[in-house]
């Protein structure tokens, strides 16, 4: 057995090291001097201060950064409400129509991004920032309805019941009393959310336009054309605020269980 689990334990690192070896490369070099980006030849934090400097690359920093806002602030207000709602109403095909909504979180990129483009074009609505947050709430709502159905699994009803007799209406009850216990699993689907929406790639590609490009559409379309040493800066702060939420995610689900 110590044999078994010492070759477990190798395989294990192996897998962490296949993973995580190429993001640690991309962040040593972000600080590399060389243009080529190739071969190491010193340290320079050049390439962080040109991110700030080349215009379309802070264009689109603020198109991801307004697509994630309202993706949001959509996906939590529908994730809230359909966790609640499903939760305290039992009625026939509740069951399907939890599974229609959880259906976008499995289904392939592509297929989701191709399916809401001939949406949109049957429907007339031109590409834009609608259909960019149309699409991601699409696939983020249900992180925030996943969240909040978790904490409603431990919910103790006296304590709606308890806020009504004490003569709050139903309206009062939900904000002052539900929304506070639920605050915790809100918060967390709601990073979560903004995550996924700030790295989304492939759906974006079929839903933007061509003014409304968001920074992974940039970048993506900047590493075809060949190495740029600003792209692994850029990338590097991408990691950096993708950890942050998703640290912040797990320490309060940890929190408030």
């Amino acid at each position: 057995m110590k044999g078994v689990n010492r070759f477990l334990a190798a395989w294990t690192t192996l897998v962490f090291v296949f993973f995580y070896l190429p993001i640690v490369i991309l962040i040593l070099f972000s600080f590399n001097e060389s243009r080529l980006n190739i071969v190491w030849t010193g340290f320079t934090l050049e390439w962080y201060a040109a991110l700030w400097r080349d215009s379309v690359l802070v264009r689109a920093l603020k198109n991801s950064l307004i697509v994630a806002t309202f993706t949001t602030i959509a996906s939590v207000v529908l994730g809230t409400a359909g966790a609640w709602l499903l939760n305290r109403y039992h009625y026939r095909g509740a069951s399907f129509l939890e599974t229609l909504v959880f259906l976008p979180m499995i289904v392939p990129e592509v297929i989701l991004g191709v399916s809401l483009l001939i949406l949109f074009v049957t429907i007339g609505l031109q590409l834009g920032y609608t259909t960019i947050v149309i699409s991601h709430v699409t696939f983020c709502f249900p992180f925030v309805m996943a969240a909040v159905q978790a904490r409603l699994a431990g919910l103790d009803p006296s304590l709606e019941e308890a806020a009504l007799d004490l003569g709050a209406t139903p309206f009062q009850a939900f904000t002052k009393v539900m929304v506070p216990y639920l605050m915790p699993a809100i918060v967390s689907g709601a990073l979560m959310s903004f995550t996924l929406s700030l790295d989304e790639l492939i759906v974006t590609y079929f839903t933007a336009s061509a003014g409304t490009r968001t920074l992974p559409l940039e970048i993506f379309g900047r590493v075809k054309k060949g190495l740029d040493p600003s792209l692994n800066a850029i990338s590097t702060v991408f990691i950096l605020v993708t950890v942050l939420a998703v640290v912040l995610t797990e320490t309060l689900r940890r929190r408030n269980p």
